[in-house]
């Protein structure tokens, strides 16, 4: 019997850091743990390093290589010794709103940085950050500004979570010297360039007044460094671009992950540049490209309407999928504001309350079809930019709700497939490891199960979507100003 050769992919994600050890060649998982991350959108980096020990103990064992897939957008400053000097600003921290709009501004509008680097920033973006750390650093009192000053003062170098941890993992790391990042995390930043493979370290000086060390980007297959135990590193990438190579999605396929952001996503041969800020123009983790839609609400819409309404997650769920409908109840699902749209002050609206309305299963089913009718809206985006539709793969926690299931083939408009759950963001960075490994032209291949979801329940997709859509177009001007609470 051949012994099997092990690779190691991570997913040190929003939540928590996934590790698993999978067989280089058929990508079958043969050891797997978990570990959590404190629930703040700034964190100190060092928690997840705590967290990864906790997750990969005892797991290691004949590992030959290993990569990173890290949350996408999280700004890490360091100094010229590599040290930490401001806890990390997330991807879901909406602190740099203001930020944003004066970047887009001070660029010439959406259209310069769709041109620019692919995508139009949003407050996720890590170029907004550096921009919201610089205006609060000069703010004149109190205690957070000082800190905010001292971290300007020493900053040297910009990374991302993947960037650190994989820098971190390195035997030989010293310092800032030698740190890489990829594509695919790359094009998330708001100054490097999926079309020219290039920095546009003009951007970085736009935002932060002066420049910082940025990380070579390293080649989809390249080793980058090698662990204390010896495994090669490989170049790691951004959490979206893992799954993609996880999910090994191809042409006419759409990944709609419901996790805690929703995402929607495909390859694509070409680079987009969509200026009116739908679609991200990102890379993927292969040398081709990931344009992308992202939400921050997704299944914690369900988990939070359900708890509204006293019921638990399965009462919920069969609550929504028993209803005839909403009966024009309409809810906008921008619980912790909004990112697509870009919508970062705005709260959750419901729209159409009569007494007929206010009914339990009617409040669960307008849940539902609120979330989904965002997400449609993020597949049409990725349609009007050309992409073929053929197949949805619908993932992530929210993706296992009967009525998500049931509602979903009707409101995105395709046939909807269940991947088997996975970590598909640690399967996507340990089939990568795998190919750098092997040192072959292209990842080895995994097959990736897929299921059949719940029978679809016929519905007036196109109405639901229309007054979904008069209830946003309606509210935005209200829902684009500062909730005072």
């Amino acid at each position: 019997m051949t012994e099997l050769r092990l690779v190691a992919g991570v997913d040190c994600s929003t939540q928590a850091t996934k590790v698993l050890v999978c067989d280089a060649e058929t990508g079958e998982v043969v050891r797997e743990g978990r570990a959590p991350h404190p629930d703040a959108t700034q964190v100190d980096p060092a928690e997840w390093w705590k967290a990864w020990e906790i997750a990969s103990d005892g797991l290691l064992d004949g590992v030959e290589a290993i990569a990173i897939g890290g949350q996408q957008h999280g700004m890490v400053l360091l100094d010229d010794a590599g040290e930490v000097v401001h806890p990390a600003v997330l991807w879901n921290d909406t602190s740099s709103a203001d930020a944003t709009t004066e970047l887009i501004a001070e660029l010439g509008g959406a259209q310069a940085w769709a041109e620019a680097v692919g995508s139009v920033p949003v407050p996720s973006f890590t170029v907004t950050k550096l921009r919201w750390l610089r205006d609060e650093a000069a703010r004149e009192a109190g205690a957070d500004a000082a800190l905010r000053r001292e971290a300007v003062r020493r900053a040297a170098a910009v990374v991302l979570p993947h960037d650190w941890m994989t820098h971190r993992l390195a035997a030989d790391r010293s310092g800032i010297d030698g740190i890489t990042t990829d594509r695919g995390d790359a094009s998330g930043t708001g100054w490097w360039s999926p079309t020219t493979n290039s920095y546009r370290t003009d951007l970085v000086e736009l935002a932060f007044g002066r420049q910082l060390a940025l990380p070579r980007v390293a080649g989809p297959a390249e080793i980058v460094g090698q662990t204390a135990f010896g495994a090669a590193i490989a170049a790691g990438t951004g959490d979206n671009a893992a799954a993609a190579l996880g999910l090994d999605l191809q042409p006419g396929d759409v990944a709609v992950s419901l996790g805690t952001s929703g995402t929607a996503f495909a390859r694509s041969a070409h680079p987009t540049a969509d200026p009116t800020g739908l679609v991200a123009g990102f890379a993927d983790a292969t040398g081709e490209y990931l344009p992308l839609v992202c939400t921050l609400n997704a299944a914690r819409v369900m988990s939070a309407t359900a708890q509204m309404l006293g019921l638990e997650l399965p009462a919920f769920d069969e609550a929504a999928i028993s209803s005839p409908g909403s009966d024009g109840l309409v809810l906008l699902p921008f619980l912790d504001g909004e990112r697509t749209p870009d919508l970062p002050h705005s709260t959750g609206l419901i729209y159409g309350l009569t007494r007929a309305t206010m009914q339990p299963a009617t409040m669960a089913r307008a849940a539902v079809e609120g979330l989904l009718c965002g997400l449609a809206d993020a597949v049409d985006a990725l349609r009007d930019q050309g992409l073929p539709v053929q197949r949805v793969l619908l993932l992530g926690g929210g993706a296992r709700s009967r009525a998500v299931q049931a509602l979903a083939p009707a409101l995105l408009g395709a046939e909807v497939v269940l991947p088997e759950p996975a970590e598909y963001v640690a399967l996507g960075a340990a089939r990568q490891a795998a190919w750098a490994l092997s040192g072959a032209a292209t990842p080895p291949t995994w097959q990736v199960p897929v299921g059949k979801p719940e029978p679809a329940i016929t519905v007036d997709a196109p109405a639901i979507r229309a007054n979904y859509a008069q209830v946003l177009g309606n509210t935005r001007p209200l829902l684009s100003q500062p909730y005072n609470q």
